[in-house]
């Protein structure tokens, strides 16, 4: 079912809320929570989307409605709510 549903236009959610601990190409250490990486761009797409240099953790993040909600406001909340829930 996660492959009918597609990547919202202009949300970019997943590259803000969750923290990325593996190596990003111009982020070796990663991104923190909340912080946009920086391979998003203007219209808060993935520069990186199936560039082999793309983190694999980015590549299994597979987008569906529980995560992505009605809108980008909801999907920011969600994956925020998600990333306090599970930080060490």
């Amino acid at each position: 079912m996660a492959d009918l549903f597609k990547c919202r236009q202009n949300c970019g959610a997943c590259c803000i809320a969750p923290s990325i601990s593996s190596t990003i190409p111009g982020m070796p250490k990663g991104k923190p929570a909340g912080v946009a990486c920086i391979h998003l761009d203007n219209n808060y797409q993935c520069k990186l989307f199936l560039h082999p240099s793309r983190p694999a953790v980015c590549g299994r993040l597979k987008p569906c409605f529980e995560m992505c909600g009605n809108n980008r406001i909801q999907a920011l909340n969600y994956l925020t709510q998600l990333e306090q829930l599970t930080k060490g």
